[in-house]
């Protein structure tokens, strides 16, 4: 029994070892605020994806960041266009736009969804330098045209 104290004790530390390098590490979502300087998907004039993982886009004045949760390759290919899609309450209260909340999501056209981990504004010099190293682009985004004015 003496032995068996001793192997329990290893075991239990191991196992809270584990547990602790397991924590998530993947960043909280911090959305852009106001709403109001969120993305309006219906006035996107021009994409880039800069990486598998961001992309930047402008509306006019308006300039942003955006950067995935996690790896999306194929982000851009196909048919031209990016899709952008809201969380249900921007969807349903806020005009669909993006503001790099959980649940919104970007695609292109027969590709799966790609979660957006966060947006931020970005100013015109900081988007052409981003634009410079983009592996694919678009002047617009191919939105739904449902979306409210």
């Amino acid at each position: 029994m003496k032995t068996m104290t001793p192997t329990l004790l290893v075991l239990a530390l191991a196992v809270g070892a584990g547990q602790a390098l397991a924590v998530d590490t993947t960043p909280a979502h911090t959305p852009l605020r106001p709403v109001s300087e969120c993305i309006r998907p219906d006035r996107i004039n021009a994409w880039h994806i800069v990486d598998n993982r961001t992309a930047v886009v402008g509306t006019g004045p308006q300039y942003y960041k955006v950067t995935l949760q996690s790896d999306c390759p194929r982000l851009g290919v196909g048919p031209a266009g990016l899709i952008f899609r809201a969380n249900e309450s921007n969807a349903t209260v806020a005009q669909s736009q993006i503001c790099g909340e959980v649940g919104e999501t970007v695609h292109s056209r027969n590709q799966p969804p790609c979660a957006i981990q966060s947006v931020s504004k970005i100013d015109k010099s900081t988007f052409d330098e981003l634009s410079k190293k983009a592996k694919r682009h678009g002047s617009g985004a191919d939105q739904p045209t449902t979306m409210k004015p």
